[in-house]
């Protein structure tokens, strides 16, 4: 099933989530001359326009960049992402939001390498025309969980890998762990990333014990979420299980979550969590 297109989603509240998260990781990746390797295993098409009929159907990004784009209290990590997307949008109006690829490409130099996945048959061309030079970026129509097994480890020996499929079909719940399970064995000092949906709670907690269960360390849970998470209104939150995430996560975290959950709010029932699955 290939119906999923995040075009419609696109600067939501978990956008802002993940790609903060992504942001920071690829901050702290640089602050090391060594290069580095991002594999991104469900990459979209990269860049989004928010005038598209698509992204105005719902018109998401209301809930998540469009309450920051202007702020002046953002805390830095948050001020720091926004600028990164204020400079795609020099014209001082908020036309086009950044996918995964294009956080990481604000980072990349010359020696790091991206492997973009995406299948959805209209993405792939998108994403491919974004990044057309191989020597950046090796953009390929395949399976982002079988580039797990095939792109690790890397030969650059630090990288940063972002799981986060759609989760259309219930599958990917156990496919994304059982990814992380084997990428971890090939590649254990990466850092892994899993953004995932908070639909309900019981279906979230199940993701959650299960990548527990791994017993895999070093393991922190970033959640966030709009509102209560046992109304039935569609996705309430969403969160990311980092894997040997930056040693500065945490305590940037500790800024940047309230802050979300009181800026992001949409009832009284908006919450965090920040928490170690599994210590070091």
């Amino acid at each position: 099933m290939l119906s999923y297109r995040h075009i419609y989603h696109a600067g939501n509240h978990a956008d802002i989530l993940k790609h903060l998260v992504v942001s920071q990781v690829c901050r702290h990746l640089t602050k090391k001359d060594a290069p580095f390797f991002y594999l991104d295993t469900h990459a979209g098409i990269g860049l989004y326009e928010l005038a598209s009929d698509q992204a105005q159907l719902n018109q998401e990004y209301d809930t998540g960049i469009s309450r920051l784009i202007e702020r002046s209290d953002l805390p830095e990590p948050l001020e720091q992402f926004v600028d990164l997307v204020k400079d795609l949008n020099p014209e001082a109006k908020l036309n086009v939001y950044p996918g995964s690829p294009m956080v990481v490409n604000h980072y990349l130099r010359q020696k790091d390498k991206l492997h973009l996945c995406e299948l959805h048959p209209n993405d792939y061309p998108l994403l491919a025309s974004l990044f057309p030079k191989k020597r950046v970026a090796n953009v390929v129509k395949e399976d982002g969980f079988q580039a797990v097994k095939s792109m690790l480890p890397p030969p650059q020996k630090r990288g940063f890998v972002l799981m986060d499929p759609p989760y259309e079909v219930k599958t990917d719940y156990q496919k994304v762990v059982k990814a992380l399970e084997e990428g971890h064995k090939r590649f254990s000092q990466g850092t892994y990333a899993i953004w995932y949906p908070v639909l309900n709670r019981r279906q979230a907690d199940q993701l959650l014990n299960a990548v527990e269960a791994t017993k895999i360390r070093n393991t922190l849970l970033l959640e966030l979420n709009i509102r209560g998470t046992e109304t039935k209104r569609g996705m309430a939150g969403s969160g990311m299980i980092i894997v040997n995430p930056p040693w500065t996560l945490e305590k940037e975290a500790e800024t940047f979550l309230p802050y979300l959950s009181d800026v992001l709010a949409e009832d009284q029932d908006a919450h965090f969590q920040l928490r170690w699955i599994t210590p070091e």
